[in-house]
């Protein structure tokens, strides 16, 4: 679709832009100081007005830090449906949002606000960074160990709630995943030190892969039974609770992946499954690993080895079950 805008930007001092298929965009200030800057915005996932916008929050933070920058401004972005729903939601919208920008260290400078049949919010983030410690996605290499920091399953999880397949009560550690910041685990990616990163958000978890592996140069191999999975999806998986979203990831990777024997339909989708505010998936060299993992933990992140970068055809994945 991008390929009749002119992509490559005339000045210099623009990092990455639309070319690289970056998570942020990045522009230098200084030889030692760059802006990385982003924007999203999602639709409501959950019911309470409050968690919705501090999900929304948390969801457009998250390109921040898979880059490792610091965020220090952002703008809200606001769709709501002001003859149909009370201002007060709005107002817990925004209070969840600039709760979760507070408790990331940055403030809430500013926003827009349209008339719209649906709710719809997210954020404009700015963030800081030195330049030459930017995190990218073309920077894993063969042998590096995959890391990813959250649990999957949150678009199914939605999904089935939207269904009326669960309640609220079964929503409750899927919200707090996608409430949770990426910030702890950003910071241990920076103090350890890794060769690439993203996070995994509506792409899902093997076609956020891909682009990493992609951009690399490489291939990867990650095992089924490695992967951490909020309660309760595998089941709902089966019951075809699956978002739109999802399945068109999982006929777009199609031509990417290779599934070991075994590995079923529904399982499969799980792992293409359209994440909202997802954990980062980091790709560390392996006399790194062990810190990193650590340093995770420490922090109270998961940090579960899913597989490893390999040498092999730029973006093909293998999944295996064990």
């Amino acid at each position: 679709m991008l390929r009749h805008i002119p992509v490559r930007p005339r000045d210099p001092r623009v990092l990455l832009g639309l070319e690289a298929r970056d998570d942020a965009a990045v522009y230098a200030l200084r030889k030692d100081l760059a802006l990385v800057q982003t924007v999203d915005f999602i639709t409501p996932i959950v019911n309470d007005p409050y968690a919705f916008g501090a999900i929304g929050a948390a969801n457009a933070l998250s390109d921040i830090y898979a880059m490792g920058a610091r965020p220090v401004t952002a703008l809200n972005i606001v769709a709501f449906p002001i003859r149909s729903l009370p201002l007060a939601t709005l107002q817990e919208i925004l209070r969840g949002a600039a709760e979760t920008v507070a408790e990331a260290g940055a403030s809430i400078v500013g926003g827009h606000t349209i008339d719209d049949l649906e709710p719809k919010f997210g954020l404009a983030v700015t963030g800081l960074a030195h330049p030459a410690r930017i995190v990218r996605k073309a920077g894993g290499r063969a042998g590096d160990a995959l890391i990813l920091t959250k649990p999957l399953g949150t678009g199914i999880l939605t999904t089935a709630l939207d269904r009326r397949l669960i309640g609220e009560e079964d929503m409750r550690e899927a919200a707090a995943s996608m409430r949770s910041l990426n910030r702890a685990a950003a910071e241990a990616m920076v103090k350890v030190g890794v060769h690439a990163c993203t996070d995994v958000t509506g792409f899902g978890l093997l076609g956020h892969l891909h682009e990493l592996a992609e951009a690399s140069g490489v291939s990867a191999r990650v095992s089924l039974s490695q992967f951490p999975v909020l309660p309760g999806v595998w089941d709902l998986a089966k019951r075809d609770a699956v978002p739109g979203g999802s399945r068109n990831n999982q006929r777009y990777l199609t031509e990417h992946v290779t599934w070991g024997e075994g590995i079923k339909p529904e399982e499969q989708v799980v792992l293409c499954d359209a994440q909202t505010s997802g954990g980062l998936l980091m790709a560390v060299p392996p006399r790194r690993r062990s810190r990193l993992v650590a340093a995770l933990r420490k922090r109270g992140v998961l940090a579960a080895e899913i597989g490893k970068l390999i040498r092999g055809t730029p973006g093909r994945i293998t999944v295996t079950r064990s």
